[in-house]
Parts: C-alpha cells; structure tokens; sequence
C-alpha cells in the first residue's frame, strides 16, 4: 500500500511516499520549496521583466508569493487576480483591490491579451510532484490515498480578529476531541471556515487520476507535533511538551495520558529565546493564560490539565520544526526530536499516523510501519 504525504510550510514542502512493504526509513523522500516560495520567484523574474501577470487558480499559503504580489503592483506594473486566488492575499477583496491588485472575473481573465502572465495559484501540485518522482522512475499511479498538510487560519468574519478566530478553532477541535489527529479530516468532512483546506481538497478533486482516492487534510503544526512524537525517546514519555518552531508561526503542545494538556500558538518572528523559554515554563507549570500570548500579537494560549508538568532537564521539552535551531542554547535542555531519523519528514509521518485515525480501512499497516522502531503505533497521548 502506498500513501503520499505532502507537509506545505512556508519554506519548503516535504513529500514523502509511504510503501508498507518497506520500513519507514526507506521511503523515498523530497525536500523542495513551498508553493509559496516558486510563487514568490515567477513573480518577482515578472517585476524584473515589468511583464502584467494575471494570479488564477486558489486561495493557497501567502506569505512569500502575497509580498512578491504586492511588491508587483507597487512597481507599477498591472496584476490581476480572479476572485479566488485574490484571497490568497486577503479574504477582504477590497483591501486586495487597494493594494493595487485588479480583481477580475474568470470570464475577464479569459480575454486578457497573451501578454499577461498566467500565474496558477494552488497548495497543490500533483503534476509536479508525480513529474519530479517520475524522473527516478517511480510512477505514482498506485496510490490508495493522498495526505497534505497546511496552515489554515480560516475565513474570519470581518469583525472578528484573524488571530482569534484561529485559536477558537484550535479550542474547539481539542474539546471536542482530545488529540493531535483531531486536526485531521477526510475531504468530505473539511470544515466550511477552513477555505485553505477545503482549496487543497479542491485542486485534488480537479486531477481525474485522482478524484475517487481517499484524501486526508491536516493542519502542519498538530501534524509536525504528532510526527515528532513518533521519535523513539519521545513516545516513551508519559508527558511531555512539544514545541514546533516554524517559520511563521510556533505552536506547542503539552501532552499526557488524556491527550492535549494545554497549547499556545505565537508569530515565530515575534518570539526569542528568553521570550519562548518564558512561555514553555508556563505552560509546563499550567500558569499561562490566553493574554499572556494574545496581548502579544500571538494567537493564544489555553490550559486544560492544571497538574503541572514539572521540568526535570530529561527529555521533558521536545523540539521540532525548521526554525527549531532557535533552541539550541536553551536553559530547558530540548531535545531535538528525529522520527525515523528524519526531522524535515516529520510532518508526513504525522498525516500517516492522522491517516491512519480518520481512514480506518486504511490504519492496521500503518500502525504495524509507525510500530517499527519498538512500542507502540500510537504514542499515549493519541489513545483517549
């Protein structure tokens, strides 16, 4: 049985194709850059060339490719988008259109002149990626399901703030089922305010080869999280703390034998040592409130378990994720998980082992894979 798992952070994405006839550490793997980031370069090689380009497709991860964007339209150079990719930048249309960028149906998209720049927007990209692995000769038309993970902050109201929305949605999902794979879903069931999801899904369904095979769609922190919790030393804890230090956001979750005991998401870009290390103590010691990370333009904080997880220096604060290096010189000793030997990979392993939860027909040979370095296919934390 083979499973493709695609982890899309902001930097790279991390593809790795599952094989249960082979160990986990023999899976054939790529690490190439995001979506956001080839965005970001055709975009920026259009500036250069003062060349109109026209964003078609959907709403996929900003960041990169939404600077490179507005970066064009500053220069003076004319750039439409159709409605769906311009939430790529922002949901609020208008603001999309006040930063220069012509917001243009498909139908007006369609009669632009052939000296417009086509530029598809998507998460995405199974040619791609089927391409890059045909290359090696392994043909990807075998597959029994697909799993890709992003970052989605969800459609906000305009009233309400994006970062609050987010962590409401993180809230609700803990409540109303105690793990990390509660933030994994099939195609069918992907929550209506989870567009970047529900886009992943849609640019699945649009390849034929594809349309009928299982789909799971994850968030990237719960999935680099539950990854890493499949390093040998971690899943041999009964608790412990894990951090996932990414590019754009730091997410950490603390966790026993109920499932998640407290979490809080913060802008990585707005955290240092001394400023993460304060936080890892409180949610450890259960003193860490929702304001503590909120009135610091994070996205929250909140404790469900009040007994604290004392801070003994073995192994009790776990550190994953690209930035994770931030970490190195801590006074709280992390431990820099490795799940099957491969830190970059952990995300992937998180949508097999959420895969496994939400495709039960599908679950028994990943376990007996996610078993294959000793223990459990499960770590404690995920049997509630």
């Amino acid at each position: 049985m083979k499973i493709l798992t695609i982890d899309i952070g902001t930097g790279t994405q991390d593809i790795y194709l599952y094989d249960s006839r082979q160990d986990l550490e023999n899976g054939f793997k790529l690490v190439v850059p995001s979506p956001t980031m080839i965005i970001h370069r055709r975009l920026k090689a259009a500036t250069r060339r003062g060349q109109p380009v026209l964003l078609d497709g959907v709403i996929m991860g900003g960041g990169p490719g939404a600077w490179a964007a507005e970066a064009h339209a500053r220069a003076g150079i004319p750039i439409y988008a159709t409605p769906q990719a311009a939430r790529t930048l922002n949901d609020d249309l208008e603001q999309v259109a006040q930063a220069g960028i012509q917001i243009v149906s498909e139908d007006e998209a369609l009669r632009l002149p052939a000296s417009v720049q086509r530029i598809l927007l998507q998460d995405f990209d199974y040619a791609a990626i089927a391409g890059a692995f045909e290359q090696f000769g392994v043909a990807l038309d075998d597959l029994a399901a697909i799993a890709v993970a992003v970052f989605d902050h969800g459609d906000a109201p305009p009233d309400v703030s994006d970062r609050q929305f987010r962590f409401d949605y993180l809230d609700e999902r803990i409540r109303a089922e105690n793990r990390l794979s509660a933030f994994a879903y099939q195609a069918e069931a992907i929550p209506a305010i989870m567009t970047r999801l529900q886009a992943v899904a849609q640019s699945v369904r649009a390849n034929p080869q594809l349309h009928d095979l299982p789909l799971v769609v994850m968030d990237t922190a719960p999935a680099a999280v539950l990854g890493a919790s499949f390093d040998a030393r971690v899943r041999a804890q009964s608790r412990v703390l894990v951090t996932n230090v990414g590019n754009f956001h730091t997410l950490a979750f603390r966790l026993g034998p109920g499932g998640i005991e407290g979490v809080f998401e913060h802008h990585t870009g707005l955290l240092n040592l001394p400023a993460l290390e304060t936080l890892l103590r409180a949610l450890a010691d259960s003193s860490l409130t929702h304001a503590d990370v909120f009135e610091h333009h994070g996205h929250g904080a909140l404790v469900y378990d009040p007994e604290p997880l004392p801070l003994t220096g073995e192994l009790d604060v776990v550190v994953t994720g690209p930035r994770r290096n931030m970490m190195t010189p801590s006074t709280l000793h992390p431990y820099f998980a490795v799940p099957f030997g491969d830190m970059m990979i952990a995300g992937c392993f998180g949508l097999l082992a959420a895969v496994a939860d939400v495709q039960p027909e599908l679950g028994e040979p990943i376990r007996l894979s996610l078993a294959g370095a000793g223990g459990s296919g499960t770590p404690p934390w995920e049997i509630n």
